[in-house]
């Protein structure tokens, strides 16, 4: 049995959760969110907190998704009640980016500008020009969104221009040596 399957998972005050049948919904602040429940899964409210359990006699991987379920219940309940957030930054001479409505505006030395078209139930917001922080109450779309956004101008390693993560190192190269025989 999973070790962090088995730490009930808090409901935090102000975060409704119904489950009925294997659909579990979880409404807050920040946000509705759904997920199916796997087969031989087993979700249960006790107490003001979520127990996930497995029935072994139902399904042979349902020992494996106990773990996982019990965590992708606990980020919907953080993101129903806080949410998530991803910041990136944009490196290089005349690049900027900005946003009109739910579209984000990104100039990244193309001939042309990139319009990026934000998933519903996220929001974005531009500071300085150079700053882009995507934030969301589904953990998993605004990790998806933030590699999107990425992903129109990787950081290369010699200049390091691009689109990079905030907190993300990016390594750099020396680049050639000029005269040497």
């Amino acid at each position: 049995m999973s070790r962090v399957g088995k730490v009930p998972v808090k409901i935090l005050s102000g975060v409704k959760v119904d489950i009925k049948e294997d659909l579990l919904k979880v409404e807050g602040p920040k946000g509705k969110l759904s997920h199916r429940l796997p087969r031989g899964v087993v979700v249960k409210v006790q107490d003001g907190s979520i127990v996930v359990s497995s029935d072994l006699a139902a399904a042979g991987n349902a020992a494996a998704l106990h773990g996982l379920t019990r965590t992708l219940i606990h980020n919907m309940v953080h993101g129903a009640h806080t949410g998530f957030s991803k910041e990136l930054d944009i490196v290089g001479v005349g690049y900027r980016a900005a946003i009109k409505g739910s579209v984000l505006s990104l100039t990244l030395g193309y001939s042309h500008p990139i319009d990026y078209e934000l998933p519903a139930g996220i929001t974005g917001k531009v500071e300085g020009n150079t700053h882009v922080v995507v934030s969301g109450a589904d953990k998993m779309l605004v990790g998806m969104v933030a590699a999107k956004i990425r992903s129109f101008k990787e950081p290369e390693p010699y200049q390091g221009k691009g689109v990079k993560y905030t907190d993300e190192h990016i390594i750099r190269k020396q680049g050639k040596a000029a005269g040497a025989k």
